[in-house]
């Protein structure tokens, strides 16, 4: 049957780029009497709708008619009508065509607040989650971003955001003047910048800097009413000129840590920190801590590498380092041979140091227990010395008074150096305190999957040792737990676990296996002394009391 070409002047507005089929008559009838029913599809007038830009185009274009895909027709086969015997499948799959084609709309693209995800709700009772301390935003899921939290509406953020970005115009407009006024590299103050001076001097003249007795009250009710749950009232704690300083601030870094969440450097929701930023390193998380929720919802945290404060952005943490007086840990430094020193901090006298430690340790340990309750322990953290600082290696806890003998409590060698040593030397160290305690020592229970790998490594170094330097005849478990601090019962898996233990005639029996101990004095060759615990350089004295 010969198809009929359409013509170009004969499209009726909104089927030119439409899904057409016709119905014909036989062939043996006349032009005349051919009978051409149309039928429009609800794909096509979709289409047509999404397309209307461009048929408007078109109508001033001279060219010829175009195919739903764009292009001229150039044959018969491109005109776009069908038989009456046109299938379902086929109908189908020229709508498919025509949605693939480039005349389908493109999605809108989202508002800045649609990125947000609407089951998250901020956690300050009370709050419906609308408005943002930026004065920016429509909504907020943390109490950093919470307007109620800071004692404010979200009307009253908007004005604020609108009175810093005209401060920052005026300012930006007045150093352009100043700069195009001056040229000097060392220039004198200006007549407004003496002004200024003077007004910010009276600004914090005027401050009452004690509190009236009506303040006072209205503060203790404030915080009796809320508790920990809104921001303290921090009016006429310092000038209107400082208070106002440090809310522009609070509204900088909120800004900072928008960008990096639209970015996708940090999550919402989940409450499990993925990495953190820890000195040069950036480090994965491998398990969840008890961070505080605020922070938990980030996804990733900053901290200092010496005093183990936590933030929530870089810029917080960059202020925060040119300000931060610490370079190693705090408490006493009982050890030191070459770069490598170990602290003593007891848990009593610094509180937020260690439980910091803790929360940091949750992060890489599934069977740490112990975040806040540090006081009954003591820490003592292993450090590695540049010209920057003392960098944190590892640390293990121990309790003050353990009525079982344990030297462990909690042990951790930070990812950036495992399988360097660094974990065997922590051990060593461990067992190197016992022995000045003239105690015998074993790590607390259950160990983690690697603290179990460790230990079991540093039994079998410590027995092939031994039997490599034992001369006698005979020998017991008690004399090599004397001499090595280690616990009988460890002595015994270990020997167990390297078929060393042998039961005979009524008897147990230690088996000295040459071939194990020469795969150690090998190894021992290869790895040197770089990475052992010089017993010398240890000046510690057992601590008296708690």
């Amino acid at each position: 049957m010969p198809r009929r070409k359409r013509n170009a002047g004969s499209s009726s507005e909104g089927t030119e780029d439409s899904d057409f089929s016709a119905e014909h008559t036989d062939s043996s009838e006349s032009d005349a009497h051919v009978v051409r029913n149309t039928r429009l599809t609800r794909s096509s007038l979709r289409l047509s709708r999404n397309s209307q830009d461009i048929k408007e185009s078109a109508d001033h274009d001279e060219s010829p008619p175009r195919t739903p895909t764009g292009n001229a027709p150039s044959s018969e086969s491109d005109i776009d009508m069908s038989s009456p015997n046109v299938s379902h499948d086929e109908s189908l799959a020229k709508e498919l065509s025509l949605k693939e084609s480039g005349l389908a709309h493109r999605p809108k693209r989202r508002r800045f607040h649609e990125s947000y995800n609407f089951n998250m709700k901020c956690p300050t009772p009370g709050c419906n989650s609308l408005g943002h301390l930026t004065g920016k935003h429509e909504r907020h899921f943390s109490i950093s971003g919470c307007p109620l939290y800071h004692n404010l509406s979200a009307d009253e953020c908007k004005v604020k955001a609108s009175s810093r970005d005209k401060h920052v115009e005026e300012r930006t407009l007045s150093q352009r003047q100043d700069e195009n006024r001056h040229s000097a590299r060392q220039q004198a103050q200006t007549e407004r910048q003496l002004r200024y001076k003077e007004k910010v001097a009276e600004m914090r003249r005027k401050r009452n800097s004690v509190p009236l007795k009506e303040q006072k009250d209205k503060y203790t009710e404030h915080r009796q009413t809320h508790g920990s749950s809104r921001e303290p009232l921090l009016e006429n704690v310092t000038s209107d000129y400082d208070l106002e300083l440090f809310r522009k601030a609070q509204a900088r870094a909120l800004d900072d840590l928008e960008k990096l969440r639209l970015q996708g450097q940090v999550t919402e929701g989940g409450n499990m920190i993925k990495t953190i930023v820890f000195g040069r390193y950036e480090l994965d998380t491998w398990y969840h801590s008890p961070y505080p929720e605020e922070y938990a919802r980030l996804g990733r945290l900053y901290m200092c590498e010496f005093c183990l404060k936590y933030m929530k952005s870089q810029t917080i943490l960059r202020r925060h380092m040119a300000k931060c007086v610490w370079k190693h840990p705090p408490g006493d430094e009982i050890y030191r041979k070459g770069a490598i020193s170990v602290f003593e901090v007891d848990g009593k006298k610094n509180k937020i140091y260690c439980q910091n430690l803790c929360l940091l340790a949750k992060l890489f340990l599934d069977h740490k227990t112990l975040y806040y309750d540090v006081e009954p322990f003591l820490f003592y953290v292993m450090t590695e010395a540049d010209n920057t600082g003392c960098h944190l290696v590892g640390y293990f806890s121990k309790e003050k008074n353990s009525f079982l003998n344990y030297n462990v409590s909690c042990i951790l060698t930070m990812p950036q150096y495992m399988r360097q040593g660094y974990g065997k030397m922590l051990i060593d160290f461990s067992y190197l305190l016992s022995k000045v305690e003239e105690k015998v020592g074993s790590p607390e229970r259950p160990l983690s999957d690697l603290g179990l790998i460790s230990y079991r490594s540093y039994w079998k170094e410590v027995l092939l040792r031994y039997l490599h330097n034992f001369q006698g005849k005979e020998i017991s478990i008690k004399e090599i737990s004397q001499e090595t601090a280690v616990n009988p019962v460890d002595i015994v898996s270990t020997l167990q676990s390297l078929q060393m233990l042998k039961y005979w005639k009524g008897k147990h029996l230690i088996l000295k296996r040459q071939d194990l101990i020469d795969d150690w004095k090998t190894k021992e060759a290869k790895r040197g002394s770089n990475k052992t615990i010089d017993s010398t350089a240890l000046k510690w004295s057992p601590p008296k009391g708690t």
